[in-house]
């Protein structure tokens, strides 16, 4: 049986013009992520892992090539449906939180609640991630794992289709990190929601279904996983 395939790019490609001088970031991408897996994009600062996971969540757009998300053309999107799109079915993990001071982690998490379309409530979202006990605390009251775990909260609560995380364990230490990389372990299969982390840490890509392996904006290797490990088995 074939397996559904999220997101399809063929061709894929981005340059940016810095002045007299282009930067080709993407070359030519091919590559299909599937239904409820979770992949780890893997390569070195610079390699395009950035660049490919804003265009596959709309972020940016592509110079060429072309990205689908279940039948939708992004690259022929305008910006008021890449909106939507993003909306709709993306969620967005950063290396840094971007939590609001001045709200609890509880609202914080309901910030997108109010706006999507088949949420999960804020409780819900923050007992999926570990933190039911600490739903009425400020940003400042918690660690810096904690606060990116409420971010990771925020991100679930609408239900995305796709979860896509840049270096989310990169301002973090190792025993921190992997409490994260936890969260986002039991996310991806209490939810299926399909999970891409960005990282150039090789020993997280053993808990992926499969590594996406990038070099100099392009796809170096595609490993299938045949030896998973679940994130508190691993090291770094």
């Amino acid at each position: 049986m074939e397996r559904e395939a999220v997101f399809r790019t063929r061709g894929l490609t981005k340059v940016y013009s810095m002045g007299e001088v282009q930067v080709h970031a993407l070359r030519g991408i091919d590559i299909e992520l599937y239904a409820g897996e979770l992949v780890v994009l893997l390569g070195a600062s610079g390699s395009g892992k950035s660049t490919l996971v804003n265009i596959l969540g709309g972020l940016d757009t592509a110079t060429a090539g072309t990205v689908f998300y279940c039948g939708m053309d992004l690259t022929q999107a305008d910006d008021r449906e890449l909106t939507e799109y993003r909306r709709r079915h993306v969620g967005f993990v950063f290396q840094f939180y971007n939590l609001i001071p001045s709200l609890t982690a509880r609202e914080n998490v309901a910030i997108v609640t109010e706006i999507a379309q088949n949420p999960i409530t804020p409780e819900q979202a923050l007992d999926l991630v570990g933190l039911s006990d600490r739903k009425d605390s400020f940003p400042a009251q918690l660690s810096g794992g904690q606060q990116q775990r409420v971010a990771i909260a925020r991100a679930i609560a609408k239900q995305p289709g796709v979860l896509l995380c840049d270096e989310p364990t990169g301002a973090l230490d190792s025993k921190t990190g992997v409490i994260v990389l936890k969260a986002l372990e039991r996310v991806n299969r209490e939810l299926r929601t399909t999970t891409v982390i960005i990282t150039h840490n090789a020993v997280q890509a053993e808990m992926a279904d499969r590594i996406i392996y990038l070099s100099d904006g392009q796809v170096s290797d595609v490993r299938g996983n045949d030896h998973k490990k679940e994130a508190r088995e691993l090291t770094w």
